[in-house]
């Protein structure tokens, strides 16, 4: 005999977890199947392992962070903003706070903290929990949900909430299972991209600065149609390319460029957003205090010593030559390098290193008053599967927290 669950959860992240703890408080009896041989498995790698959970943007400016589809979380963000979040872990014993104002996190500063606690929380509440366990079919009957499969079992529900994740991270689980589940029961999904990551430019001297970091460095893209997109926060030379908390939120906008043009040019402010008049009379002022101060060592009062050669290099000036003896033009072409340092980004890691996915379901087929489907009663959808992804510091995360305790209401 099939068992009957009035709710399956499909996919055992943040988001599963929390729709299934809301339900099996509101008495449903529920089953939660997870692919990996355990919970939380990218929960666990959140934040460097910290678990950044959210932050403190009251609901209006957070959603705005999501671009002109952020109004779709009002009603999630209204029913468990980031306040009800850390209300609601600290009724199942996680003690959060946020140290600098902003970003909320477990003060363990421990995702293995948030991960125990739901998992105690759902086996409190008499949630059933099976692991690796594949969903391989949906079935549906006259437009309502009826059974789920898996590659051994099969269980009857009348609900069923695809809380599957995207595509980054596949070490993690993350396969699209999801989206091809809900494409077999008439769903769309946009064009699927990887972001949050490390971008590859065609440019090689950035090997020659990978220690190091430069603070309010402001991108933006130099092509006819795009100027508006640009980003602000710390940059990070690497290997290949650039990376650091600006280029994870920036790679969203970049990795749909780059499949389209495969070259995508930007423009990196190095100066902490100092304009060319700035950085001239920044120069002028460094040379009157030393007037035997070479070039290089001008450009070192405004950035690291690895970065200042190669933008001395850039600019076709000799280290050691004065601000006297370098021409108008080469002078120029220094101060045009450090307010706008070109950089041709041709690459990225795919969705290896991807933290979240760009794309999903598209939310024209989803109510966002209960994230059930506009297509098929009793099918509901939550986090990174929708077609729907922020930037970093906890917006993600809260978004899959929202609306995962969103839809496990079931209404």
């Amino acid at each position: 005999m099939i068992k009957h669950y009035d709710l399956v959860v499909v996919g055992a992240g943040a988001a599963g977890m929390v729709a299934a703890i809301r339900a099996a408080r509101n008495n449903k009896s529920v089953l939660l199947l997870e692919k990996l041989p355990k919970v939380g498995a990218k929960l666990k790698a959140t934040g460097g392992g910290r678990c950044n959970l959210t932050n403190t943007l009251e609901s209006q400016e957070f959603m705005s962070k999501f671009g002109r589809d952020g109004r779709f979380m009002q009603d999630a963000l209204k029913e468990f903003d980031y306040k009800k979040l850390m209300m609601f872990f600290k009724s199942i014993g996680v003690e959060t706070h946020a140290p600098d104002g902003f970003r909320v996190f477990p003060t363990s500063h421990n995702s293995s903290t948030i991960i125990s606690s739901l998992k105690e929380e759902m086996l409190r509440l008499g949630v059933e929990i099976l692991c690796s366990q594949k969903v391989t079919k949906l079935q549906s009957y006259d437009g309502h949900i009826c059974q789920v499969q898996t590659s051994s079992h099969s269980f009857k529900t009348s609900n069923v909430i695809l809380a599957t994740g995207g595509l980054g991270y596949p070490m993690l689980g993350a396969n699209g299972d999801g989206y091809a589940l809900a494409s077999e029961l008439g769903h769309t999904s946009t064009a699927l991209y990887p972001a949050m990551m490390p971008l590859h430019t065609k440019e090689g001297w950035v090997k020659n600065c990978r220690a190091d970091t430069i603070a309010k460095a402001e991108l933006r893209v130099d092509m006819k149609k795009y100027k508006k997109l640009k980003a602000k926060g710390d940059l990070i030379f690497t290997n290949r390319g650039i990376r650091g908390p600006v280029v994870l939120d920036f790679a969203r906008e970049i990795t749909p460029l780059i499949d389209k043009y495969k070259e995508v040019k930007i423009l990196v402010n190095l100066t902490k957003g100092m304009n060319e008049d700035d950085i001239l009379k920044h120069i002028r002022d460094e040379a009157n205090k030393n007037p035997n101060s070479s070039m290089l060592n001008i450009v070192k009062t405004l950035l690291p010593d690895t970065l200042s050669s190669e933008i001395c290099l850039l600019a076709s000036i000799k280290e050691d030559a004065k601000l006297k003896d370098i021409s108008g033009k080469q002078k120029n072409k220094l101060i045009q390098t450090l307010a706008s340092t070109p950089l041709t980004i041709v690459g990225h890691d795919g969705f290896e290193r991807a933290m979240i996915t760009r794309g999903g379901v598209s939310l024209k087929e989803i109510n966002p008053k209960n994230m059930q489907s506009r297509l098929i009663c009793g099918l509901y959808f939550c986090g990174e599967i929708m077609n729907l992804d922020g930037p970093c510091g906890g917006y993600n995360l809260q978004w899959s927290f929202a609306s995962g305790y969103l839809a496990g209401s079931l209404s």
